[in-house]
């Protein structure tokens, strides 16, 4: 085993990077829950609010739509641009004061329903309502049950409070104000989605064969050890040395509970002196999992053997091999040249290599025994995922998973234990991203089954990974569908994903009648033949 400094160091990366959620960079919170009727019954979408300032182009607003009014048009050319009044009084919730000829009227949210305002508007010569929230978030406006008057014609849209304001203190400058409102549709497949895709089995497939391979050169060497033994025997378990950590049923129980409390520290300190705090952790996973990645690769390679089999002394650290030591400081500058340069629009290339290298090395280091720590570990972060992205709303009235998620009232743009591209062909932007546990969780499952297969001796065809790694695949794909089908509002992948990989794992070997040997001892049996013929001769 490692040594306790290093299962401790392990521990605290692999919790920090327990985020389970997959999204396309929701922004629209849900107001209240309203059944869709006559009228009232559009679909809610984003809206896009470019300004013009005494004729000069400015800003572009993102708003929301509402559930009632006609739709808005889907292309930039096809939009008009149209004057903004401020409503008298600014409530709109009675007849405006000021005569209004097809201008676009801003009216602020409260005292009075939506459609009431919207009604008034319309009434009142409004081309279009634009409804000032009170917070920088955005909601979606639906019909009140108790209304009737749900047969409005102009468009209405809700616009975040910086947004609006802005807006209106120009008006009061007296500057002519004019804008465009129209809803781009997006792609019902982004390449991003693809691309991440791709990015999750593929960290899987490399870590499965990376500790298989680790698995079945260490079975060698107890073998060798084994044959040697002459005159005194070897345990078996004993033999060679293991650098990796073996989960227990107990510890998977609690591993999930210490997450949770670690989520909600994360929900309520997310602030962005506590954003900085996970960069600088993120950072230290990310320096340790491209050096061993890269220490990994290059051995492959004769001209760094060498460099890799020699080693030198370090203090705090023991021996190291030459080649770490070459190539560390390496992986810390480019560790800190992503936490400076975070932000700018290529620094997700980086987060996503500090990412995969850190995942492939939890992966290498940690391990499942058999198929019981398994199906107890997932279970758990299964309930895990669908408390804290959806039950978690009765309680804090949010999700608190899709806050951390995208770092809500931190100031940065989420946080960084997360897989992310940019969505390509979206007309809205933002990324595609995975958490880190939604790789991790299941990938534990199926590396497990690839070791088993090898120290088995059994063929794709015969074993397991191919059926648990095409599971895994599937459940990431349906995960995705489930997604796009829930307008871009954040899913807990876990939900798609555990049934598949676990499901497909107990149902093929119980078909297979090995179920026994997997849940219990998870791996085949050492032959110890020398030992044997020890003993019988002894006798």
């Amino acid at each position: 085993m490692v040594s306790l400094g290093a299962t401790c160091a392990l521990c605290c990366s692999v919790l920090i990077v327990f985020v389970t959620l997959s999204s396309a960079g929701d922004i629209v919170h849900p107001d209240s829950i309203a059944p869709r009727r006559p009228g009232c019954d559009n679909n809610f979408v984003l809206v896009k609010v470019p300004t013009w300032i005494d004729g000069v182009e400015s800003f572009e607003y993102v708003g929301v739509g509402a559930r009632f009014g006609p739709t808005l048009e889907s292309k930039e050319k096809h939009a008009n641009h149209t004057r903004v009044a401020i409503a008298d009084p600014p409530d709109c919730c009675s007849k405006p004061n000021n005569k209004l000829t097809g201008e676009i009227i801003l009216v602020h949210r409260g005292q009075c329903s939506f459609t009431i305002k919207a009604n008034i508007a319309e009434e009142a010569g409004a081309s279009a309502i634009l409804i000032i929230n009170y917070r920088t978030e955005l909601f979606k406006m639906v019909c009140e049950a108790n209304e009737t008057d749900v047969d409005i014609g102009i468009p209405a849209v809700m616009l975040p409070q910086d947004a609006g304001e802005n807006l209106k203190n120009h008006i009061l400058n007296n500057s002519v104000v004019s804008v465009q409102l129209y809803s781009p549709l997006r792609p019902l497949v982004d390449v991003a989605e693809v691309f991440l895709w791709l990015m999750a089995v593929g960290t899987i497939l490399c870590a499965s064969y990376w500790s298989a391979w680790s698995a079945r050169e260490s079975a060698i060497e107890q073998e060798k050890l084994l044959k040697d033994a002459s005159d005194e025997y070897v345990n078996a378990e004993n033999a060679g040395s293991s650098a990796y950590v073996e989960i227990s049923t107990a510890a998977a129980i609690s591993f999930v509970v210490i997450a949770s409390c670690f989520l909600v520290m994360l929900y309520k300190l997310m602030a962005y002196w506590f954003v900085e705090v996970l960069v600088v952790l993120f950072c230290i996973g990310g320096v340790e999992g491209l050096q061993t990645c890269l220490v990994a690769l290059l051995s492959c390679f004769k001209w760094f053997q060498h460099a890799a089999q020699t080693f030198v002394k370090v203090p705090f650290f023991g021996a190291v091999s030459y080649l770490t030591v070459a190539v560390t400081p390496f992986c810390i500058v480019f560790a800190v040249l992503w936490g400076i340069y975070r932000r700018v629009s290529f620094a997700w290339i980086g987060q996503d290599i500090l990412g995969i290298t850190l995942i492939i090395t939890v992966l290498q280091i940690v391990r499942i025994p058999n198929l019981k720590v398994g199906t107890v570990l997932l279970s758990c972060a299964f309930l895990y995922d669908i408390f804290w992205v959806f039950v978690s709303k009765w309680w804090f009235h949010e999700s608190v998973m899709i806050v951390v998620a995208r770092g809500d009232r931190s100031g940065e743009d989420g946080i960084p234990m997360l897989l992310k591209i940019p969505r390509m062909f979206d007309p809205w932007g933002g990324y595609s991203i995975i958490g880190f546990g939604d790789i991790i969780l299941p990938g534990l499952l199926v590396a497990f089954s690839l070791r088993y297969d090898w120290l088995a001796k059994k063929n794709l065809r015969d074993g397991y990974f191919l059926w648990a790694m095409t599971a895994y695949g599937l459940g990431l794909l349906i995960t995705y569908v489930a997604l796009n089908l829930m307008d871009g509002h954040g899913q807990p992948a876990l939900l798609y994903i555990v049934p598949f990989t676990l499901g497909t794992f107990l149902s093929l070997g119980k078909k297979r009648g090995e179920l026994k040997v997997l849940w219990t001892r998870g791996e085949p049996k050492i032959p110890c033949p020398h030992i044997q013929e020890d003993q019988s001769t002894n006798q």
